[in-house]
This record gives structure tokens, C-alpha cells and sequence, in this order.
């Protein structure tokens, strides 16, 4: 039996950039004007005995909280599977969880049966418990209070579909798409392979504002469905550091390798903290805006021991653990990208039906014998002194009577960017060697 092949590529890009145009209409395109009732969601698949969610919290809280939960199942996983990196232990391993959790939940507007419950049990939300509708809803504020600059960050974040042209996408899924998930949709011939690869790259590099010209290299001609997700943020230091301090300083990649990597440097008042039951210290680095940083340094040699260790409730502790003082801070500057085949990750979080024949997927064109073939994370963070157009004096604090505390990443670090006033986590990162790009 043929099957066609549906690819998925996620997209993401970076702290440090800043978008500066608004998410455009999708005008001139025939798909978009559908009607699909009134419906703000028009997918409300509810199983049998299904709990009345939805009382107690609102669904972007119900979103905030099982993405965590993901973030950090996802995180356990990409950073011991060897087989997704040369060498896991040694590489910097980037990725934003709500951008791959929020992909996925838009291929859940497609879903179906065995293929649908896989997906939402692999986010970690339980469908014997929750709405679908409401998943849907918690994703569609999160992503459009993210866009909107409530937070009072630069988010651009979406997703597109390229499409077959001789595919005929249903109104119900083009709805969700694009008023859920904020999504675009182009109609495309992939048998002319080269074309097609260039609308594409131009696409991204677009909306990665020049900062990503090649996502492919070439398209598959017998691709059917391709989408891509990107997420792109501008994200200043409330305090920046100052350039002029910056200088190269010792990096313990691990006990056999030293390298020299610029490292930037200021003394102000943070939170910061010692965890001891998770063998790491913390520092708490607000951006502008509601984001806050977290550079999470385990003791030398217990990397693992601290990724594994990772959840809400280490975060909800820190809350009681972090204190604010006068710290000197040592930070690499880097920038650091990564490539994940997300296929195995996920299938080991019971995400598997997608990628086989026994995909059901008929929610999207109608026609159950779609798959993916396969789903790809890009991700790029920068690390650097970058923030308001300060004057380089306001950078430093008064040097205080005690003697500061002192946070200096010279080894392995983990990194996370939280969105503060939903406490969702937007992106992660372990930075094993700095000098690495």
C-alpha cells in the first residue's frame, strides 16, 4: 500500500532578536475565508465521563502547568539520548517547549482516534480529564498574550502549512489553524522540488527577520503537508552587562578540557540561591518585561544528577530557597544552535501512531493516509550583554560593604527563560561548551 508522507519541521528561533512587524493576515488566500459557524473552537471531541475541567483553573494555567511538565520530561530525555547528538554529554542541547508542545497540539486539530489520545497523553495532559477544547483554548491565549505584548516582550510566534496543491484542507482544521494557533497556510507543488525549498527558506527567513535564510535544503517530491513553527523573541536585561568587562576566562567543558571563552561580568542585586537536595546553585536574572532567566549550575560533575531531578515542584522550592543579595556575576557570553530529531524523543513520550501507518490524521484534508515523516527542532540562543541603551555606568551597582556572593558559570550550565506572569517556561537550554556553535 502507498502512504503518503506528511513532514513536519519545527522552526524556533532566539532570544536576542527583535521583531519588529506585527503577524501579517494571510490575505489572498482562499482557504481563509471559510466559515465555520460561530465557533471560537471549533473542535470539541469531550470522551465518555470526562470531567467538567475548567472550574478551578483557567485553561492557559492548565496549558502552563502540563507544558512544564513537559519541558521537563522532554529536557530528561533529549540530554540522554545519545543518539540524537555525536556526543550527548559534551553538546549544548537548545529547544523551546512551548514551541514543539504547541506544534503538536495544532497536529492534534488533525488528529484522530488512537493517533489524537497519543498526542495529547504524549504533552502530558490526560484526555480522560481534560477538554480538548480547553487544551486548545489554553494554547490559543498563552500564544496570543506572547504576540501581543502583554508580556511586554518582542514575540513573534506561529506556525505555517505548506500544502499539496492538489489537497483540499478541511474549513474546521484551516479554522483552527489560524485562529488557534495563529497559524498560515500555502498552497504548493512539491514535485517542483527547488521552487518550492525557496518559498519556504524565504518564508523563514522572513519571519526570522534575516537571521535564517536556509531551513532546507531540499523538499522531499513526495512531501504532501510540511509544516513549520517558529518562535522568535527579543528578549533585553533589565540590568545589561557592560561590554568593557567583558574578557576571556576559564571554561571547564569537563575535567579533561579547559577552554578560554569571552565572559561577561557585573555585580548587582539578585536572587540567587543553593539548592542542595538537586546539587545546584541558581540565579534568578530579570529581563524588561515579564521573563525572567534562570542559570542553573550543578555542582561539577552532576549534571545528570540535576537534570533528572528537574520539575515544578524544584521550581516551586526555589521560590523558598532564592533570596535576593549582592552577587557577582560570571556569565559566558555564547551563542549556541542545535538540531533535534524530535521522532525519537517523543515517540519514548508514547507519541508514536504519527510516524507509522497507523496515523490518523483525516482532520487535516479529509484522507486518512497521512504520517509524518519526520519533525525537526531548530533552535538558536544568544547569551550576551545586550539590553537598554544604558550609559555604561548604570550597569554597575555601588559596591556594598559585605563581601558579594559569587555565581560563576566555568562549567556546564543549564539555562531557562520564563515568561513570569504565567510562569511558563518558553525555552531551555544546556550549555556544555560555550565556544561551540
Amino acid at each position: 500500500m502507498h502512504w503518503r508522507k506528511m513532514k513536519l519541521i519545527i522552526l524556533l528561533f532566539i532570544p536576542g532578536i527583535l521583531a519588529n512587524n506585527a503577524f501579517p493576515p494571510n490575505s489572498g488566500n482562499p482557504y481563509y475565508n471559510n466559515h465555520c459557524g460561530n465557533h471560537r473552537y471549533p473542535l470539541d471531541r469531550n470522551y465518555p465521563n470526562q470531567a467538567n475541567l475548567g472550574s478551578n483553573r483557567s485553561p492557559n494555567e492548565i496549558v502552563v502547568g502540563t507544558n512544564s511538565n513537559f519541558a521537563f520530561k522532554f529536557l530528561r530525555l533529549a540530554a540522554s539520548n545519545g543518539d540524537q547528538r555525536a556526543n550527548s554529554g559534551k553538546d549544548n542541547l537548545v529547544f523551546s517547549p512551548m514551541c514543539i508542545s504547541s506544534s503538536f497540539a495544532m497536529l492534534a486539530l488533525g488528529a484522530r482516534s488512537e493517533t489524537l489520545d497519543q498526542i495529547l497523553r504524549g504533552l502530558n495532559f490526560k484526555p480522560a480529564e481534560i477538554a480538548e477544547r480547553n487544551i486548545h483554548e489554553g494554547f490559543h491565549d498563552l500564544i496570543y498574550m506572547l504576540n501581543s505584548g502583554k508580556s511586554g516582550l518582542h514575540v513573534e510566534m506561529g506556525c505555517c502549512l505548506f500544502v499539496q496543491n492538489k489537497l483540499h484542507p478541511k474549513p474546521d482544521f484551516l479554522y483552527g489553524l489560524r485562529n488557534i494557533y495563529r497559524g498560515d497556510i500555502y498552497m504548493e507543488n512539491f514535485k517542483n522540488s527547488a521552487e518550492t525549498t525557496q518559498h519556504i527558506n524565504n518564508y523563514v527567513e522572513r519571519k526570522t527577520h534575516g537571521k535564517i535564510s536556509k531551513l532546507i535544503d531540499r523538499v522531499d517530491p513526495l512531501t504532501e503537508i510540511l509544516m513549520v513553527s517558529y518562535f522568535y523573541m527579543k528578549a533585553n536585561w533589565k540590568k545589561p552587562f557592560d561590554p568593557k568587562y567583558t574578557e576571556p576566562r576559564e571554561f571547564y567543558v569537563d575535567p579533561y578540557t579547559v577552554i578560554k571563552v569571552p565572559t561577561m561580568f557585573q555585580m548587582g542585586r539578585f536572587e540567587s540561591g543553593r539548592d542542595d537536595q538537586r546539587a545546584c546553585t541558581i540565579l534568578k536574572m530579570p529581563y524588561q518585561g515579564h521573563a525572567d532567566a534562570y542559570f542553573i549550575l550543578p555542582d561539577k560533575g552532576k549534571m545528570d544528577r540535576v537534570v533528572s531531578s528537574l520539575s515544578n515542584e524544584a521550581v516551586q522550592a526555589w521560590k523558598r530557597i532564592l533570596h535576593r543579595s549582592s552577587v557577582n556575576v560570571y556569565i559566558p557570553k555564547c551563542s549556541v544552535n542545535g538540531e533535534l530529531n524530535l521522532k525519537d524523543i517523543v515517540y519514548s513520550m508514547g507519541i508514536v501512531d504519527v510516524f507509522t501507518e497507523k496515523a490518523d490524521l483525516s482532520g487535516i484534508t479529509g484522507q486518512p493516509q497521512h504520517r509524518v515523516n519526520s519533525a525537526i527542532h531548530k533552535a538558536v540562543m544568544v547569551i550576551d550583554e545586550k539590553g537598554t541603551e544604558a550609559s555604561a555606568a548604570s550597569a554597575m551597582d555601588l559596591v556594598p560593604m559585605s563581601m558579594p556572593d559569587v555565581f560563576r558559570a566555568d562549567h556546564p550550565f543549564l539555562f531557562m527563560l520564563v515568561e513570569s506572569s504565567t510562569e511558563s517556561i518558553i525555552f531551555m537550554g544546556k550549555i556544555s561548551n560555550p565556544a561551540e556553535s
